[in-house]
């Protein structure tokens, strides 16, 4: 079945940078477009950023676009996102989605504070 596994959460200082990863498994990784969303504490989810197959165009939320950025690795069914000058309003639980079955995974918390 299908699994995705985020990882690489943590807390940081505003200003740091954090890299989550995405191991996937139980689909073609590469035929599949992806994306990370985010909820934040008391707040709805939230897309911030998508990759698509191929060539690999990427789409960002206002919110997160110049500092984020998200890549795939598709020999290792891997989806990353880099994320600078991370600020509070960053903390949220990060999930990423695969779009062919719609599936999540359970998410990894990053908390930015000093």
């Amino acid at each position: 079945q299908v699994q995705l596994v985020e990882s690489g959460g943590g807390l940081v200082q505003p200003g740091g940078s954090l890299r989550l990863s995405c191991a996937a498994s139980g689909f073609t990784f590469s035929n599949v477009a992806l994306s990370w969303l985010r909820q934040g504490p008391g707040k709805g989810l939230e897309w911030i950023s998508e990759i698509l197959t191929g060539g690999g165009s990427t789409y960002y939320a206002d919110s997160v676009k110049g500092r984020f950025t998200i890549a795939r690795d598709d020999a290792k069914s891997t989806l990353y996102l880099q994320m600078s000058s991370l600020k509070p309003e960053d903390t949220a639980v990060y999930y990423c989605y695969e779009y062919q079955f719609g599936s999540w995974g359970q998410g990894t918390q990053v908390t930015v504070s000093s």
